[in-house]
């Protein structure tokens, strides 16, 4: 378990896997759904849940984001 402090200062609780697919964000702002595996997909949709990411649809494609603010 590690602990991700939100733009907002609240502290939540991620999972290694969920630590581990933030470190995606590490050099880039934005990961697309075709990039992820089927258990990336369903990881991000939980941090999506959490708020720590935004999902965005446009135009067919789902982009996930970290958030930022």
């Amino acid at each position: 378990m590690k602990i991700v402090e939100l733009v907002n200062d609240i502290k939540i609780p991620i999972t290694n896997e969920e630590h581990d697919l933030m470190l995606l964000f590490r050099n880039q702002n934005q990961v697309n759904r075709k990039d992820l595996n089927e258990r990336q997909v369903q990881i991000a949709n939980n941090l999506v849940v959490k708020d720590v990411l935004y999902r965005k649809n446009q135009d067919g494609k789902i982009t996930y984001y970290k958030k930022t603010n």
